[in-house]
């Protein structure tokens, strides 16, 4: 909570009292710490420091167009998985060149309009995909720079719906693939393979998995190479976790001191893809009590966000710490902090130890990613505003939704 911390009981967003920003921009309300990213950012930047890298940052994370202008500013690159993603990164004047396009259902437009402004590298995650990869950039006679993602068959040790690199899993091309697939490149005259890509989950929280899936790839790699193929990256992916609760994970510095131990005298550049641990902690979600509703078996904190403002403890039952704006002295009673969705999977927190009135402020922590960018409509709810702090600063990145802006599309 370095970025957000208490001083005199009262909660600081850097160098603003939290209580002032939800009185002038309303509750409930996504904050971010400007600094925070950048402290993410440096971390990662120095740690590769005389290592050949590339920070492709996910965009599915949190895709605001403010925050996706911060990374390119800093020369970033973008994992994107759609051509929403890709016109977000372009309106925020990322680098195509530096894009990786990944996913495993690209439409025939997604992939036109990708070749038309030069991103620079397609993750291929089937060989269906390499067909139509071939069709579309033949009709326009160009050729379409490739990475073959990988399916290493690894388990994360994560959350099920979360884990992407096991062979039950739909991503990437089977690992006993590859080879023979790589025999077969010059039956597609209009692709380039210059990369390899592997991603085995999100919000893993161990080293062990990340290195067996980099033995792997090292392997592979290394059969490439004899075989006269000449790699220009190689794509280790994202996933490195954050300290929602209890969890321990690598630090950055840690990660990066793995990749390094494996590939530092390697001829190609190494590409990664952070998503949660580039903005998860930057966030926070601003929210007001409505009511304290006590029964005879539970006490009920129902405030004025909702699951469709946060999904992820109703999806995943995921954990985020739940603070007041202020602390006060009172006795603390357990409470599950519910919203007002009708859903009895609308909750936040549940046996929470808090001090808290009816109209207290509080603060939902660490929901800078897939926080506001998993928000919806739900119940016919607008989205809330999207605010960032920047040291005695706060402005608004995102206008708060109206009820009209729901329907405005309707017929």
């Amino acid at each position: 909570m370095s970025n957000f911390h208490y001083k005199n009981s009262n909660l600081f967003g850097e160098d603003i009292k939290l209580s002032d920003v939800a009185t002038e921009f309303g509750t409930p309300s996504y904050v971010y710490s400007k600094n925070a990213l950048n402290t993410q950012w440096e971390l990662f930047e120095k740690s590769f420091a005389n290592m050949p890298h590339r920070i492709c940052y996910a965009v599915k994370a949190n895709s605001n167009i403010s925050i996706l202008k911060f990374f390119a500013e800093k020369g970033a690159g973008f994992d994107i998985v759609s051509s929403g993603e890709l016109e977000r990164v372009l309106k925020a004047g990322g680098d195509p060149k530096k894009i990786v396009f990944s996913g495993v259902g690209k439409k025939t437009h997604e992939i036109e309009h990708a070749i038309d402004v030069s991103i620079g590298c397609f993750n291929v995650e089937s060989i269906p995909e390499l067909h139509r990869l071939q069709s579309i950039a033949a009709r326009k006679n160009l050729i379409a720079p490739i990475a073959f993602r990988i399916n290493p068959n690894i388990d994360p040790k994560t959350h099920p719906y979360i884990a992407t690199g096991l062979n039950s899993n739909k991503f990437g091309i089977e690992y006993s693939q590859i080879i023979p697939l790589c025999e077969k490149l010059n039956e597609f005259s209009h692709v380039k393979l210059i990369g390899f890509a592997c991603h085995i989950g999100s919000q893993l929280t161990e080293l062990s998995p990340f290195i067996e899936a980099m033995d792997r790839m090292l392997s592979l790699t290394q059969q490439i190479q004899s075989l006269g193929i000449p790699l220009q990256h190689l794509n280790l992916g994202g996933g490195l976790g954050v300290t929602y609760h209890d969890e321990n994970p690598p630090s950055i510095q840690e990660y990066v001191a793995a990749i390094k131990n494996k590939f530092n005298h390697n001829s190609f550049e190494i590409f990664i893809e952070p998503g949660r641990v580039m903005v998860a902690v930057a966030g926070i979600l601003l929210t007001r009590v409505e009511y304290l509703k006590h029964t005879t078996h539970k006490n009920f904190a129902i405030i004025d966000a909702g699951m469709n403002d946060l999904m992820r403890p109703s999806l995943y039952d995921a954990w985020h710490d739940i603070v007041p704006l202020t602390v006060n002295n009172e006795e603390k009673k357990l409470y599950d902090v519910v919203g007002p969705v009708c859903e009895s999977g609308d909750f936040f927190g549940k046996e929470r130890l808090l001090a808290i009135n009816e109209g207290d402020l509080l603060a939902i922590l660490n929901v800078g990613a897939y926080g506001f960018s998993m928000s919806s409509h739900y119940n016919s709810r607008p989205r809330p505003p999207e605010i960032m702090i920047d040291g005695n600063k706060a402005y608004i990145i995102r206008k708060r939704e109206s009820v009209e802006d729901l329907f405005k599309n309707e017929l």
